[in-house]
């Protein structure tokens, strides 16, 4: 049951990134423009974010098995459509299916990886190795990618899943125990109210810098955000079992927890985006050497991923979250400068230390949410920090790829890129400053 939540994870955020090194090929094969590549990652981005809350939900009252097995045919078989696609259009459509598919995946899958845990420390292990399989399906994209893309062709990033899928779905249901669910009703006006919330925001920021903000279409998706907080927060008030109980965003560590990921998300997978466009189309390089320019960047992730809980065991989860977030300022400013060099070695030094120190911040973040809420909260709280992880994901590319620029000037664009994500990141260190607990800390043995 562990493994099987392990591989969940790590293919749900293994296709988060790994698709942003095939975007010069499907600007070529598909004759796609940068808006249509942006809409390629963010379409996933945006049903993801848009449907996670309904699918924590989901997960408390149906149980994590039978959602579980929903995300993994949902995700299956739209990414079985992804690699049949022959236009940007259908591909867009498979991909908001895949997102919604990731979305019932990943707070089930954290459900069944903690609910063999005899207690509290174990739960808690547990999380890191869920959070590191992410982490590694995260950093492990633009490589698989890369190796994807030069051997088969950008079909084969969507079939991966499908061969996965498959196996994991007879497993599933041959021999994954059910995990009890909890005894309470779908909030089925919060869950609507939710989605017509995060989908239309996310939906306004995307379009909003080639649309222009006063944009009919844009103008009307800020409407139906407006209507999905209105409808929200009444729903919230009125329904007994709430789809995000109070309990999950009283804490201060949650709340700028949920903060920092999304600060996070938007900095890194700016990054990806920004980072492949710059390798192949300004510096001409095919997707395999580019993929391979990205391993210093997602190996150290990984390294950094395996490095966190030791650390938060000697240093408290909060003096992790300082060191990670001021390493990564600092790196990522390295990162914009080594990006002017005419050689690739000094942009390959700076991404080592990047990597290292966003390795160190996920499975901190994601430890320090969950530690924030009682055990029969997980569900609501991972579905509410992830949903804020996927906000930030989408903003990141749809700001990162008008600030990138043209062909003719991607490097002066990429310097522009980190810059902001240099920025973000130093916000989130400002986050973990101000959201200092309000009681005596834990002993820093207890790695809280």
């Amino acid at each position: 049951m562990v493994l099987l939540a392990l591989i969940a994870a790590f293919m749900v955020f293994v296709d988060g990134t790994i698709v942003t090194i095939a975007l010069p090929e499907l600007a070529t094969q598909l004759d796609a423009s940068r808006r249509e590549l942006e809409w390629s990652v963010n379409a996933y981005t945006l049903s993801f974010a848009a449907t996670m809350l309904a699918a924590g939900a989901v997960t408390d009252v149906l149980g994590a098995k039978r959602t579980f097995v929903a995300g993994l045919l949902v995700f299956g078989t739209s990414s079985a459509i992804c690699t049949a696609a022959g236009s940007m259009v259908a591909l867009d459509l498979a991909r908001l299916a895949q997102g919604a598919g990731a979305a019932l995946l990943l707070p089930s899958a954290l459900v069944l990886a903690t609910a063999s845990a005899p207690d509290e420390r174990a739960r808690h292990r547990l999380i890191g190795a869920w959070t590191a399989a992410g982490g590694v399906g995260m950093a492990a994209g633009p490589l698989l990618g890369g190796v994807l893309v030069a051997t088969a062709g950008w079909r084969a990033v969507f079939a991966v899943n499908v061969v996965i899928a498959v196996p994991a779905v007879a497993w599933s249901l041959r021999s994954m125990p059910a995990v009890p669910r909890r005894d309470r009703r779908f909030d089925t006006a919060g869950m609507i109210a939710a989605t017509a919330l995060i989908g239309g925001l996310v939906f306004a920021c995307i379009e909003a810098p080639a649309r222009g903000w006063s944009s009919p279409t844009v103008l009307a998706a800020m409407v139906l955000a407006l209507a999905g907080l209105a409808g929200f927060v009444r729903a919230e008030r009125t329904v007994r079992t709430p789809l995000l109980p109070p309990g999950v965003y009283t804490d201060r560590r949650f709340t700028a927890s949920t903060g920092q990921g999304a600060l996070f998300n938007f900095t890194f997978y700016g990054l990806l985006f920004a980072m492949s466009l710059l390798l192949q189309q300004g510096r001409g390089l095919d997707p395999l050497r580019s993929g391979l320019l990205f391993l210093p960047l997602t190996g150290l992730i990984s390294l950094g991923s395996l490095c966190a809980a030791p650390l938060a065991q000697r240093l408290g989860r909060r003096g992790v979250l300082y060191l990670g977030q001021a390493g990564l300022t600092g790196a990522l400013l390295a990162v914009a400068w080594a990006s002017t060099a005419a050689g690739l070695w000094p942009l390959v030094a700076a991404l080592l230390p990047a990597g290292f120190f966003a390795g160190m911040l996920v499975p901190t973040m994601t430890a320090q949410s969950i530690a924030a809420v009682p055990p029969d909260l997980h569900g609501a709280a991972a579905a509410a920090f992830n949903t804020s992880r996927q906000l930030g994901a989408a903003l990141g590319v749809a700001t990162f790829g008008p600030l990138l620029g043209s062909r003719h000037d991607l490097t002066g664009g990429f310097v522009t890129c980190v810059s902001v994500g240099a920025a973000a990141t130093a916000v989130a260190l400002l986050l973990t400053i101000l959201a200092r607990p309000a009681t005596v800390p834990a002993p820093v043995g207890s790695g809280r």
